[in-house]
């Protein structure tokens, strides 16, 4: 046979071997037929060859078995397994260094040290091995023994080259397509076997597959599921976006709590060509929500009314005590106009106590009863023109008898200011709070009230150099009734919630700060 009808055979040859592999890995022929394929292509080129194609671990870096058609398989399986080295063989050394690895005879080649005898109980006396590259790099050897010593001529280094190529293209294609069967498989499972409700939609949101978690869920097939859209099956009850809540209505009637995401799934332009919707039942997490929320709320309002009912036990203790006195003294004077013939300075003396007497109950009346009509905001009001420094002055001067009976020092710091307001309202407010600022003052104290002006409202100050309020007390400041755990000889605790009702009713406001053992400011707001 001459040198150009042999290269035409080898053209031919290769060119059937070549279509025949591309075929078979199209039609998803296992990858040792295919290898088997390409190996006995070669030994029908060489013949009195033996050919052998080992696959690279690379987690355990050994070669294990691919094909080996006419190789016996007592030998084959001795090798499976083999580790790559410098010396390990032909192909354990080509593996290893990347190149081919011709050992001419086994026998004298040092790298076959611990393989001659194997060889030799085989019958083999040469190997020459050549690293297969694929798109990782080296993913195996082809391997070509002869039964003599042999050194690989031109033709067959070609040849083995090009076979070599056609193995690459099928252990590459196994690879892909064992990793794409493998990552289908993990999705198939991840998808179907989820407890979470799953949808694969299209990119309008139309359903084309549901798992059994979201039927069970929905109470629907698969079949009545395909085409609808996600927005048809579910109620946002916050934003559509990802996640959202929504509700569903089952078919049995039940109305369930759910949370949605959707994920878009891009394809290889950038574009999203599906969606997939993960849908979790909260429902059972809601009602225990609900339930805790509902538990909580019973709860403070089972404090508050506690609370209130403490405080107004206190206000009727406080009010019983501050009713009393008055009264008694009523009862008493009235018995003795009644029972002696008092001299007319006496009789003058005794009526004047039962007229203060009734005036301090009837204040009192008064102010639960201001108190009812702003909680009531039944408040009447008669605003004029104020001259405020004038109404801090008549203030001072009606507490002055107190001022001194506690040994407190009064200080009037006003300026001018003018208001628009109801003047008996705030002598009312400024009453209470430059009377409380005196009663809970300290002997050698003082009392200042200040005024400003700002662009739309005046500011009057109270300021006292008394005890001082406790930090955890601010916050029940103008609870009415409520006397902060003082004894009852202190007043009703009707004071500072009647002044800020009081301001507020008049469209101000009322602060107070307070540092124990210093003093309290008291900060009146009223528009001009």
């Amino acid at each position: 046979m001459t040198r150009t009808h042999e290269a035409a055979t080898d053209t031919e040859a290769l060119l059937q071997a070549q279509s025949g592999v591309l075929e078979r890995i199209a039609g998803g022929v296992p990858l040792p037929d295919v290898l088997t394929e390409v190996a006995t292509t070669l030994e029908r080129l060489m013949p009195g060859c033996h050919c052998s194609i080992l696959l690279l671990d690379r987690e355990s870096s050994t070669l294990r078995h691919g094909a080996a058609p006419s190789l016996p398989w007592t030998y084959s399986s001795r090798i499976d397994g083999l580790a790559i080295g410098r010396d390990e063989g032909s192909c354990g050394a080509a593996a290893y260094l990347g190149t081919p690895v011709v050992a001419e005879d086994v026998t004298t080649d040092p790298r076959w040290v611990r393989f001659r005898d194997l060889a030799g109980a085989h019958g083999l006396r040469s190997c020459w091995s050549t690293p297969i590259r694929g798109r990782a790099g080296v993913v195996g050897t082809f391997a070509v023994y002869h039964e003599r010593t042999h050194q690989p001529a031109s033709r067959e280094r070609d040849l083995v080259d090009r076979l070599t190529h056609l193995a690459s293209v099928a252990i590459d294609h196994h690879a892909l397509f064992g990793a794409l069967a493998d990552s289908e498989e993990r999705f198939r499972r991840a998808f179907d076997d989820n407890a979470i409700g799953m949808a694969i939609t299209a990119a309008d949101g139309a359903v084309t597959r549901t798992n059994e978690a979201l039927r069970d869920l929905l109470g629907r097939s698969e079949h009545e599921l395909t085409g609808v859209r996600l927005a048809e099956l579910f109620t946002p009850v916050t934003a559509p976006e990802a996640p959202y809540e929504a509700t569903l209505r089952h078919p049995d009637g039940r109305t369930l709590d759910v949370v949605v995401s959707v994920s878009p799934v891009a394809g290889p332009d950038g574009v999203p060509v599906r969606l997939i919707a993960n849908v979790l039942d909260v429902t059972q997490r809601r009602a225990a929500e609900r339930e805790r929320q509902a538990r909580h709320e019973a709860d403070v309002a089972r404090q508050a009314a506690e609370r209130a009912s403490r405080a107004k036990t206190d206000f009727v203790a406080a009010l019983g005590h501050e009713l009393r006195t008055p009264l008694q003294a009523v009862t008493g004077f009235t018995e003795l106009l009644g029972s002696l013939d008092l001299p007319p300075e006496r009789r003058k003396a005794a009526l004047e106590h039962i007229n203060g007497a009734a005036g301090h109950i009837l204040a009192m009346v008064d102010d639960v009863l201001d108190v009812a009509r702003i909680e009531a905001r039944a408040l009447p009001l008669h605003p004029v023109e104020i001259d405020v420094p004038a109404v801090v002055a008549e203030v001072l001067s009606l507490l002055e008898p107190l001022a001194d009976a506690e040994g407190v020092r009064l200080r009037d710091e006003s300026g001018p200011a003018a208001l628009h307001a109801d003047e008996r309202r705030l002598k009312q407010i400024l009453l209470n709070l430059a009377g409380n600022a005196v009663r809970y003052n300290r002997t050698g104290g003082t009392v200042a009230l200040t005024t400003r002006t700002e662009a739309a409202a005046v500011v009057i100050t109270v300021a006292d150099s008394g005890r001082g309020i406790a930090p955890e007390h601010l916050d029940r400041l103008f609870t009415p009734f409520d006397r902060l755990g003082a004894d009852s000889g202190e007043g009703v605790g009707l004071g500072l919630p009647l002044a800020k009702g009081l301001a507020e009713a008049m469209g101000g406001g009322l602060a107070v700060t307070s540092t124990p053992g210093r003093g309290t400011v008291v900060e009146v707001t009223l528009p001009r």
